[in-house]
């Protein structure tokens, strides 16, 4: 695919289709929470070409915490609380919305609604009915990141960009919230505490392979010699629940601190946000992590389309894990050959280098300032 890789230019202005301005968008992403975090830099790419467009996402209740800590989405909404749904696009006055994942009835409410424009797939029959403009393009045929794919829907817009990889880790714009519901005060020690903090989560809601558990537990036992290295396991009630019937080890160790069901997702931002390490398979917090720019392993299978070209962790720290060729072996989600075949010890050695660049860092910032040879002392 050739792609063009002029941009509009950063300005004061209005996103304009057919010479009308666009005052407020709608992206909309209804599915999982990595799913709308890699939706987040198409966000931030059009906020910052048309900052005076007004740019809100409409997603699930649960995902929806995670996208309000984007700078560059003005407004969050719930698709669980809009009610009618034609009746609510018809009172927010939107010019245009941009569905991310096909939804069939809410392209419907849209058009019923009489938002002006809608973008969508053309590989969704019944977008030929409802959206108004039409991206063409295959999600299931393309070799690019899924990140990436989403900029496809812009180009009914006349914008031909996609980011490359190394770009993309500068559009997410997240940080962790500025307000937010203060932590028990052992998970705000926890929080604050001093030495290296690696937050593992094993499970991953049935949504890809996972690393096996008792991978997890050696990873710990690994680790257990080096006494700065505290442990945060994270997930939600049920996953904790399933855990302690499948990982008990894992949880019981000195070295580990079963958080799992004791966050909210934007206690969950902030604490990654103050992590310095994190590793999951391909799940939600993976790419959150990443996406705050911490230290980020993704573990994977050599499997279309859930491989690392497809899902991989995006950030300025990130990396993924994998094995090399690729594998069609029917697996299941925690029962993967290729998984299984990723070893502790490989994990530990990227760990470990996290912590030595992690002492670096500290040892800079400790050192005091460097003097000049000849010049005057400040004393």
């Amino acid at each position: 695919m050739s792609i063009d890789k002029t941009v509009p230019a950063p300005g004061e202005r209005y996103l304009e289709i057919r010479s009308r301005p666009v005052r407020k968008l709608l992206l909309v992403r209804t599915d999982n929470i990595g799913d709308a975090v890699l939706s987040l830099p198409v966000a931030t790419f059009l906020k910052r070409r048309f900052s005076l467009t007004r740019i809100d996402f409409l997603a699930r209740a649960y995902a929806a915490p995670v996208l309000a800590c984007c700078s560059a989405v003005d407004q969050v909404f719930a698709v669980e609380e809009m009610g009618d749904a034609a009746d609510w696009f018809a009172r927010a006055g939107y010019d245009l919305v941009i569905y991310l994942i096909p939804d069939r009835r809410l392209a419907a409410a849209a058009k019923r609604g009489g938002v002006a424009f809608r973008i969508g797939t053309s590989h969704r029959w019944f977008h030929w009915f409802t959206c108004n403009l039409l991206a063409h393009f295959s999600r299931k045929k393309s070799t690019l990141h899924e990140a990436q794919l989403n900029f496809r829907l812009l180009e009914p817009l006349g914008i031909r960009h996609v980011p490359s990889l190394a770009d993309l880790p500068t559009l997410f714009a997240l940080s962790a919230p500025a307000t937010t519901v203060p932590l028990a005060p052992p998970l705000a020690q926890s929080e604050q505490a001093a030495g290296f903090k690696l937050v593992l989560h094993p499970k991953s809601n049935s949504n890809g392979r996972e690393w096996p558990v008792a991978h997890f537990e050696k990873l710990a036992q690994l680790l257990l010699p080096h006494p700065g290295v505290r442990l945060f396991v994270t997930g939600s009630a049920a996953e904790g629940e399933w855990l302690a019937l499948h990982a008990a080890g894992l949880l019981q160790m000195a070295n580990v601190t079963n958080l799992c069901g004791q966050l909210s997702l934007d206690q969950l931002v902030a604490f990654l946000a103050a992590a310095d390490g994190m590793i999951a398979s391909g799940t939600g917090p993976l790419h959150i992590a990443a996406a705050l720019g911490r230290p980020t392993l993704g573990l994977f299978p050599p499997r279309a389309p859930i491989f690392p070209a497809r899902w991989g962790a995006l950030g300025s720290r990130a990396q993924s894990l994998c094995l090399p060729g690729s594998c069609s072996l029917p697996c299941s989600t925690t029962d993967c050959a290729c998984m299984q075949a990723l070893q502790p010890e490989a994990v530990q050695a990227i760990v470990l280098d996290w912590m030595a660049r992690k002492a670096q860092d500290m040892e800079v910032l400790a050192a005091p300032e460097a003097v000049v040879p000849g010049a005057p002392r400040a004393d």
